[in-house]
């Protein structure tokens, strides 16, 4: 029997030689295609990273099968998340056929002063997401349509786009039905309710600073819809499609399947077959005119005819022309198709993060923090810094709080730190910073949703920008850092089963 070698464990060198190649190819890659960075280029970007890490790897002794399974698991893991763009593909798609996203545009050109636009916006985000514990769902949800009624208002849909991310990243991060602040705990070995409680400290001044931000920015901002504007964009609304409170069910529906905990893919989806039923309904002029541009000659049946439409919008999204532009454009989205070059980047991130871990080339970046470590400010904000570096090199938002709990958590055992100060931290870090990356699974769902790049919103997403800094600040100066009593300073047994299916965000 032949025995083989084990791996050498990586230099510094072999760590940073592809994570160099990486900022350098995402560098240059921003810059010569911009916003449309993501459309092909960072893909390859980050598949030639995952390729020089691949031979560094083969140099240490890793065997390309064992590679190669490390990367088919880790695409794997990101296949719950796929499940979900997929579905609100098909989402955006029925709800804007089925006048559900006009209506909710509608109600807000009616309601949203421009003065309070941005700050409302965000407080909104601020409660669906806490009541249902998703971000993604309420960016796919509310979040589209206020991007809609940001440009019928004549008001910046990218600063929008931050009031969004701003208080849909609230909700998720502290709502006890959110699976980020269900995991972070059980990787800290913290209980639940105490971690929200902890959290409170450093998430609700943040997002308080944030309200104030975006409520500044109202009142300096330069709206260009008058009266009249709005009044045009309001009566063709109700031109083309039927303007109820009865289109907004569908919604209802899904946020209360939300509440109930019911997995993210089926709620999106049944969400989306509502919307369907819903465009049957209430919309059959819209859906007759759709059948008519779908079948020109009228060979087909009109049932066939009006299938043909309901399955093309949920593969393929709506368009409308309704010879004003802007409203075109505020009602052309959706579909299942529109989110393929999102899970392409999702899976190339994937394949270069899983590369990263399988090899030991992340891990040996901790070993070289810890040893500069000597305070609780300084392990705060290493470990921030971690959870950081995961979300941009592992490209995963679960990652970005699996990985570097399980690699702090003795060390603030160590310290005498109570597992809370490590379950914030790891959300402070992890949690909120995810949807500022282009190719981390949050940013490309962020961007293919709202139709904004992480790179345009991120200046404007002042809470994910503000909590990770005010969690550094608290921890220097001491504030509401928990110590353990001595009993409880030995090493607890490391928490199992924090396994999580990403099928909620």
């Amino acid at each position: 029997m032949i025995r083989t070698a084990p791996p050498k464990a990586p230099s510094l060198l072999d760590a940073v030689i592809p994570l160099l190649i990486l900022v350098v190819l995402l560098s240059l890659s921003v810059y010569l295609y911009g916003s449309d960075s993501s459309y092909g280029p960072n893909q390859l970007a980050l598949f030639f990273a995952a390729g020089v890490a691949i031979l560094i790897g083969l140099k240490n002794g890793y065997r390309w099968a064992d590679m190669e399974k490390a990367m088919v698991h880790g695409i794997s893991l990101s296949l719950g998340a796929v499940l979900i763009l997929f579905a609100v593909g098909a989402l955006i798609g029925t709800w804007l056929l089925a006048g559900t996203v006009p209506s909710l545009i509608y109600y807000g050109l009616q309601v949203l002063d421009p003065t309070w636009f941005y700050a409302a916006s965000c407080i909104l985000c601020c409660i669906v997401s806490l009541a249902i514990g998703s971000s993604w769902t309420t960016a796919a949800t509310i979040g589209v349509a206020l991007i809609g009624v940001s440009m019928g208002l004549g008001l910046s849909p990218v600063i929008t786009a931050g009031a969004i991310i701003s208080g849909a990243y609230f909700g998720d991060k502290l709502s006890p039905l959110s699976d980020t602040t269900n995991l972070a705990p059980a990787i800290a070995g913290a209980d639940l309710f105490g971690h929200i409680r902890h959290m409170l400290w450093t998430t609700v001044p943040s997002i308080v600073i944030a309200i104030i931000l975006f409520a500044v920015l109202g009142f300096n901002a330069d709206a260009t819809a008058d009266a009249v504007k709005i009044q045009e964009l309001s009566d063709e609304l109700l031109k083309n499609f039927n303007i109820s409170p009865v289109m907004l069910v569908p919604l209802f529906v899904l946020m209360a399947m939300a509440a109930k905990k019911v997995p993210a893919f089926p709620t999106v989806f049944i969400g989306a077959l509502l919307g369907a039923v819903w465009a049957l309904i209430f919309q059959p002029e819209m859906v007759a005119k759709m059948v008519l541009l779908a079948d020109p000659s009228k060979d087909l049946h009109p049932a066939l005819g009006t299938l043909k439409v309901l399955w093309s919008t949920l593969h393929g999204g709506f368009s409308i022309e309704t010879g004003h532009a802007e409203l075109d454009k505020l009602l052309s989205g959706g579909g299942m198709s529109k989110m393929m070059n999102t899970v392409w980047l999702i899976m190339s991130a994937m394949v270069f993060g899983s590369v990263l871990e399988h090899t030991g080339l992340l891990a040996r970046f901790v070993q070289v923090i810890l040893a500069k470590v000597h305070s609780t400010g300084s392990l705060v904000a290493s470990t921030i810094g971690t959870c950081v570096a995961t979300n941009i090199l592992a490209a995963d938002q679960y990652m970005a709080i699996v990985m570097p709990g399980r690699m702090y958590k003795d060390e603030y055992a160590r310290r005498g730190l109570a597992p809370v100060n490590l379950s914030r931290t790891l959300e402070d870090g992890g949690t909120i910073t995810s949807a500022l990356i282009p190719w981390n699974t949050c940013g490309a769902y962020m961007h293919g949703v709202l139709g904004i790049s992480p790179l345009e919103y991120i200046f404007y997403a002042f809470f994910n920008l503000i909590n990770p800094l005010l969690a550094i600040i608290y921890a220097y100066l001491g504030i509401k850092i928990l110590r353990l009593t001595p009993p409880e300073t030995l090493l607890a047994p490391a928490v199992e089963n924090t396994e999580t299916n990403g099928t909620s965000r």
